[in-house]
């Protein structure tokens, strides 16, 4: 869904706000974080808003009129109707992000905001942007660059663990649950077999690295490092080697009988 003309308008607000860091003082990062966020409610309603002839998604007109009204509500709908786009986006960051914007639009006088958390939240904003419309908007700003890498490693990591689990239960006879939680992914892909418990412990780890670095935690920049982006890309390699693996076994077996 590359180059659709209704991403342009979250596209320009967004780059708008990154625009706005290039001369970096206190009022520019609030109207940057402020811009952020309108982008992402933007691009939230937009895509949710399409005719279900572009995305599949069955949303009613009227359901998606009450949704509009409030941000979590575009979240949630995101998460019921949309979960396979959120590979890498953590709706959790984005939520928090979005209640710290209110904060400094309604009590804006004297506040400020940390360059840092302006940054992380594009960067998440760039993620769910190109998770949405098929497409990376902005360049990632120069202190969050591995930061983006790790997060779209991280992504192919979750939609190939996902994309195995839920070939085991379609396996197994059991296709009833459509998207399965990290959690749920773990419990199914250790049960077969396809994962040890060393494993889920390193996955697990990263995943708590991702996790400090979108909240903006205390030191997160030293715990992403290059070599962890490595690391992460080669689960991704891993996993995502592995079906056409298996295809590849199932037809050399087809061929013998």
């Amino acid at each position: 869904m590359k180059d659709q003309p209704w991403a342009s308008g979250p596209g320009e607000v967004l780059r708008h706000g990154l625009a706005l860091l290039k001369d970096d003082s206190d009022t520019n990062r609030r109207l940057a974080m402020i811009s952020i966020d309108n982008a992402v409610e933007l691009m939230l309603r937009t895509f949710l808003g399409l005719p279900r002839r572009v995305t599949g998604l069955g949303i009613s007109r009227r359901e998606f009129q009450e949704i509009s009204e409030s941000f979590p509500a575009l979240l949630d709908a995101l998460e019921k109707y949309a979960p396979d786009r959120l590979d890498g986006v953590d709706l959790g960051a984005i939520e928090w992000y979005h209640r710290l914007r209110n904060q400094l639009y309604h009590q804006g006088n004297g506040l400020t905001v940390e360059r840092d958390k302006v940054e992380i939240y594009a960067e998440l904003a760039n993620s769910l942007f190109r998770n949405l419309f098929g497409q990376s908007l902005v360049e990632q700003p120069r202190k969050t660059e591995l930061l983006g890498q790790f997060m779209m490693a991280w992504g192919l990591v979750e939609r190939s663990l996902r994309d195995l689990a839920q070939q085991e239960l379609a396996d197994s006879g059991d296709s009833s649950r459509m998207f399965l939680s990290m959690i749920d992914t773990f419990h199914t892909l250790h049960a077969a077999g396809k994962i040890s418990d060393e494993d889920i412990q390193t996955l697990n780890s990263l995943r708590s690295v991702r996790n400090m670095a979108v909240h903006g935690g205390p030191d997160w920049e030293m715990l992403l490092t290059p070599e962890r982006v490595a690391e992460v890309r080669s689960w991704a390699e891993r996993f995502q080697q592995r079906p056409a693996a298996q295809r590849e076994d199932a037809a050399d077996e087809g061929a013998s009988t």
